[in-house]
């Protein structure tokens, strides 16, 4: 049975784009989870895996100690951590987060 630490690196190398949150998409738990869904629909990502952290304590803490970032969400492009939802939206502002998406997605299109 895999750890919890090689769960959340299958996870994040898997899927173009992995978003750790409280909640999901349809019902985010926080303001900072909804505002980065809201960031990530703004942006057009078409594929977006997310995980509900409340619904499991163990990915909870082992994604803090994964990404020694101790804020939830969190977000992952192409198997790394960007941030949570103050770096998505500097990021977005800055027309940066578009740009990590692209790259995301023409490269799975490869």
């Amino acid at each position: 049975m895999a750890t919890i630490q090689e769960l959340i690196q299958e996870q994040v190398q898997k899927h173009p784009v992995v978003l750790y949150m409280k909640g999901n998409p349809r019902a985010p738990q926080c303001g900072f989870s909804a505002r980065a869904v809201q960031l990530l629909q703004q942006s057009g990502v078409k594929e977006l895996f997310t995980v509900d952290v409340l619904a499991d304590p163990q990915i909870r803490d082992g994604i803090k100690q994964y990404s020694n970032w101790p804020t939830i969400p969190q977000l992952y492009i192409q198997g790394e951590f960007v941030g949570g939802s103050d770096i998505m939206s500097d990021l977005y502002q800055q027309g940066e987060l578009q740009k990590l998406l692209d790259n995301a997605q023409a490269t799975r299109a490869d």
